[in-house]
């Protein structure tokens, strides 16, 4: 690899990196809010099951209520999740899916991931 293509995907990496830490050149269509990784958990788990309830997923990601909550209001807030409450044998129960928000923030994560391992190998 020349000198020129060494130093062009180095500045493709530093780019990809700002994007994630939102530089003042932050990446177009990045979503810095699920590069967090419980909430990215959050959305990876929702793209494979369309509809995950409160305690499925507190189990799945293997982590407290406390700490759930927080993150998936802030996925709510934001409009890439979507809680809906239910009942079930009397019982209420919160069960989350992913929006077309959602979705597309995750394409999007993927995507500029990929991009930046791209850059560096």
């Amino acid at each position: 690899m020349t000198k020129a293509m060494a130093s062009k995907r180095a500045n493709e990496a530093l780019v990809a990196i700002r994007a994630i830490s939102g530089g003042k050149h932050r990446g177009k269509g990045v979503n810095r809010l699920i590069y967090e990784r419980l909430r990215l958990a959050i959305v990876s788990a929702l793209a494979v099951k369309d509809a995950l309830s409160f305690s499925e997923l507190k189990e799945l990601l293997n982590t407290s209520d406390g700490n759930l909550s927080v993150h998936a209001r802030k996925l709510e807030d934001a409009g890439l999740i979507r809680g809906k409450k239910i009942f079930s044998e009397r019982m209420p129960k919160t069960e989350y899916s992913l929006t077309p928000r959602g979705r597309k923030a995750l394409e999007d994560y993927l995507e500029h991931m990929e991009k930046l391992l791209n850059s560096m190998r």
